[in-house]
């Protein structure tokens, strides 16, 4: 049995989740270029998305 793919994607706030590889991504989402399997994604999203605050909010207190 072949394990599902996932995609690392992120919003337009600048958070980022996962996304199984053979489903049309939600609006809003945008793909990252990571793929892998389920950990693999995790594990890339904890080296990648350092400030868990939303792109706005970040501005915000700029």
């Amino acid at each position: 049995m072949a394990e599902t793919r996932f995609l690392v994607v992120r919003n337009d706030e600048e958070q980022y989740s996962i996304w199984s590889a053979d489903r049309e991504l939600p609006a809003g989402w945008h793909e990252t270029g990571f793929a892998g399997t389920r950990e693999e994604c995790l594990a890339h999203i904890e080296t990648v998305w350092t400030d868990m605050r939303p792109r706005s909010v970040r501005e915000a207190a700029s």
